[in-house]
């Protein structure tokens, strides 16, 4: 009996090879295995063009062409974060590691230092925000403290005004929505709790 490796099958035809792709570049009749960007707008669209026509492509390709200095300093800036949105540190929800309260001191060392002794002592304000909500605060344009009806009214306000559909699908306006939503997301989370309460949890 033969091996599985050996056995021949019968009866399935083989699949036809693809015909090869051409070089796009007039009258390069060499085929197409190397791909580049179509433009700016559709880096995932391809050309395809043999190995000589590739080079000469790619030494002609200015993805700035067009561009203003403030466009080329915006598309430099996105690219410094990988295209995606960024918080400055701190911001939002951010939180000190190395607060009393984050770090185990088992033997009081910290206990007993002025600026801990100050913040034991300190009555919180009621009027005063916690400070990782102060970010979220300044982007809504709202003051503290502050409750759930009043909160969705100014997200429900500014999200309408600053939606891409209603600016044209402008960039800058879906960073800010982006921001403010971020910002609604970390609110609507601590709003309800007394001021003492959020700043302690």
């Amino acid at each position: 009996m033969p091996r599985r490796s050996e056995r021949i099958q019968l009866g399935i035809p083989e699949e036809p090879a693809a015909p090869p792709r051409l070089c796009e570049s007039p009258g390069c009749l060499l085929g197409g295995e190397y791909r580049a960007p179509k433009d700016r707008a559709h880096l995932n669209d391809y050309r395809w063009f043999c190995l000589e026509h590739v080079r000469e492509y790619n030494r002609a390709w200015d993805y700035y062409k067009g561009m203003g200095p403030t466009e080329i300093e915006s598309e430099l800036r996105k690219d410094s974060g990988w295209q995606r949105p960024t918080w400055p540190l701190g911001r939002l929800g951010g939180f000190n590691p190395f607060d009393s309260e984050y770090i185990r001191d088992p033997l009081g060392v910290l206990r007993d230092t002025p600026l801990h002794k100050a913040r034991r002592e300190k009555t919180p304000r009621r009027d005063e925000p916690p400070g990782e909500l102060r970010a979220a605060l300044d982007v809504l344009g709202l003051g503290w403290p502050l409750d759930s009806v009043t909160l969705r009214a100014r997200w429900k306000e500014l999200a309408k005004r600053h939606h891409p559909d209603a600016n044209g699908g402008d960039r800058q306006a879906e960073e800010r929505l982006k921001d403010i939503n971020r910002a609604y997301s970390l609110l609507r989370h601590r709003v309800g709790r007394p001021a003492e309460a959020a700043a302690a949890g």
